[in-house]
């Protein structure tokens, strides 16, 4: 496994777009193409494609966001192609991301959300440290 988080450019953003989710988890994250609309009009919002080699194989996005009136980086957006579930690639990117993250100044939480009933990503980011803050905003 070769993982790298690579922006998304005018190049494969219509790569990142073919990326689907199976099914099931269609309630759980927001289309890509819907996330990259998003980040043109928030543009502290920074979509990164998942490679895996010259793979595209997933999807997220982070950014600089306000929680409590703070300053802080969220994880807004996760997802791996169905086709390539279950292989690691989502723990591998999002370990990226946080060194990533903890490598800027001013970094001193990566905050993200998820659906009730999400509990492939719920017990991913617990694996990865993230803890449950009791908090419900918008449904998650």
């Amino acid at each position: 496994m070769n993982i790298s988080l690579r922006p998304v450019t005018r190049d494969n953003f219509e790569d990142c777009c073919d990326l689907e989710i199976a099914d099931d988890q269609q309630a759980f994250v927001a289309s890509n193409t819907f996330s990259l609309a998003e980040s043109k009009f928030f543009p502290e919002f920074i979509p990164l494609a998942i490679y895996d080699g010259e793979e595209m194989v997933g999807f997220l996005m982070y950014g600089r966001d306000e929680l409590d009136g703070e300053p802080v980086w969220m994880l807004l957006r996760l997802m791996v192609d169905y086709h390539f579930q279950g292989r690691g690639y989502g723990r591998a990117a999002l370990q990226q991301l946080i060194e990533h993250v903890k490598a800027k100044s001013g970094c001193h939480a990566l905050y993200t959300s998820i659906m009730p009933g999400n509990n492939i990503a719920q017990n991913l980011y617990s694996s990865l440290g993230f803890e449950e803050t009791g908090d419900l905003e918008d449904g998650e």
